[in-house]
Order: C-alpha cells, then structure tokens, then sequence
C-alpha cells in the first residue's frame, strides 16, 4: 500500500466530509434539538441535489439554482412536519413516508435516474476539480468551510432569538412547552423545513461536487448524519456547552468520518461493507451511555449495603 496515495486522496475526504458535515448539521435540528430522528433526509438531500443539477442545466445561475434547492428542501420537510402534526403519524414513520416519495419526485425532477453536470460546460461553485491547481479563493475547501462558518453563524443567532428558544424547548420538553402557550405543532414543522433545507442544501453542493446528480445519492445519509454527530459530540461536543462550538463539532466529525472512510477504502478493506461499518460504528456510540448506566453505573455503598 502506498502511503503517498492515502495523502492524495485527503483533500477530497476533507471536501467531502465538509459537504456531509453540512448534511449533519440538518440532522442535528432534528436528532439533537428537536428529539426526532427524520429519515426525510435520505430523500430530501437528493431533491436538493436534483432541483439544482436541473436548474443550472436549464440556463439559470447557481445561486438561484441552489436558492431553489433549499426551498425544496424545506418543501419535503414541510410534507413531513404536516404527516406528522396534522395527520397524526409518527415522526419516524412520517419520514419514512416522505422519503418513498421523493424516490419517484425525484425521478420525475430529472427524467431519469441520472444527471450529468459538467464543470468545463457550468462556472460551478465547487468541484472535485477545484482542489488542486487553482486559486485559494476557488479551492472547493475553502468555499465549502465558508459555507460550514456562514451556516453556523446564522443558526447560532436563530436559536437565541426568543423563536429559536421556543424551538429548543418544544424538543426539550414538549408538554411544559404547551403549558407556557407554544405552538409545538409549528415548531416541529418549521424545524423539519430547517433541516430538510440545510440538508437539500448539501446535496446541490454534492451535485455540483461530483457533477452528477443520483436518484440514489441521499441513501444512508441518516447514518452518515448520525455518525458525524456523534463523533463531533464524542470528540469535541462534550467538553463544551456553547451551541456554536456544537454545531462546528458536528462539521467536524463529518471530516472525520470522511478521513476514516478514505483511511479504510486505502487499507483494503471491501467497499461493500462501509455502510454496515458505518451503522455499527453508530449503533455502539448509541448503546455507549445506556451501557454505561447499565453496566458500569458506581457502586453507592448505602449502610454498609451496596447498591448498584
């Protein structure tokens, strides 16, 4: 194995585990603040990535075409919101039932299973093409790490408005949050159309990445979410309350999670079996604090008697 191979393909983990560290960021409104875990994203994050493939095959600038790809997204995140609260499904189902959906939307977004979109024919924002041999400023790292600084900031300012409080404490606690006169039912849609368009918005930043757009590029995404949240958490989240420095945890652990995935591809290791790793490796994270509380809980000696 050489050594120098593995260093090569580094820029591209970090670009791309930018663009997913985006995706968890989404996931994290919803896991984390708003205590659901929405499958709408394995769909969602392919409309995002296919409303701005065709968007931008059509003549329009990308700003307007990923402007367009968010507003899809929160689109789905709003259908979701709407099975949930209004039709009295639950969360995981509602997603489950949006993500089906946007299987066949997002066919018929693009014609077919596949959209090509070339960086030498569109003045793309990123592209793997732009790692190397180009001006700093035009480096996919540093627009993709402006848009992780820009993200964050605004979210950091939302959710210290008096709104976004409302928000983390429909999550927190939902029957005290009603008791205090809060519409929950709104807070979750609007926090599921602010995920799902963060997380579409990923996806036309994947799209115009990789230069294609994949009727099956969102699959998974929850568990690639979830996993760049929890090693964000594990890794930096733990020590330190401030919501900025949590949500820049989560960027981080996508980077991560990217930079392993290359390190195991370069190992040998069957690419068949990366997304069962990737669901092993959350699923222990998750079994990590009952575990802890179950098993490895201190012994309090009480009277002379142990209690565990």
């Amino acid at each position: 194995m050489n050594f120098l191979s593995l260093l090569n393909s580094m820029p591209g983990a970090v670009a791309q585990g930018l663009i997913w560290g985006i995706m968890a960021i989404g996931v994290y409104i919803t896991y984390k603040i708003l205590d659901i875990a929405d499958l709408t994203v394995d769909g969602s994050m392919c409309t995002g990535g296919a409303v701005c493939v065709m968007m931008i095959r059509a003549g329009f600038s990308v700003p307007v075409a990923m402007i367009s790809a968010i507003a899809a997204g929160m689109l789905t995140g709003l259908v979701t919101g709407l099975f949930h609260t209004f039709m009295g499904i639950p969360a995981i189902l509602a997603g489950i039932l949006t993500q089906l959906s946007l299987y066949s939307v997002n066919l018929k977004i693009m014609g077919k299973a596949n959209q090509s979109l070339s960086v030498k024919k569109y003045d793309l924002l990123v592209s793997l093409q732009y790692l190397r041999n180009v001006a700093w400023y035009k480096n996919s790292i540093f627009i993709l790490a402006i848009f992780v600084i820009v993200i964050i900031g605004i979210l950091y300012w939302f959710f210290g408005t008096e709104f976004g409080c409302s928000l983390r404490a429909t999550g927190s606690n939902l029957n005290m949050s009603r008791a205090q006169g809060i519409n929950t039912n709104f807070n979750k849609v609007f926090a599921l159309m602010i995920s799902n368009g963060i997380v579409a918005l990923s996806g036309a930043l994947l799209s115009q990445y990789q230069g294609f757009a994949d009727v099956q590029m969102g699959r998974g995404a929850i568990v690639i979410g979830l996993a760049a949240v929890i090693i964000g958490e594990a890794l930096i989240g733990r020590f330190f309350s401030n919501f900025a420095v949590q949500l820049g945890a989560v960027a981080v652990g996508g980077i991560i999670y990217y930079i392993v995935y290359q390190t195991v591809i370069w190992c040998g290791i069957d690419t068949d079996l990366l997304k069962m790793l990737s669901a092993l490796v959350v699923a222990v994270f998750l079994a990590i604090p009952y575990w802890k509380s179950r098993y490895f809980s201190k012994v309090k000696v009480n009277g002379g008697r142990k209690d565990a």
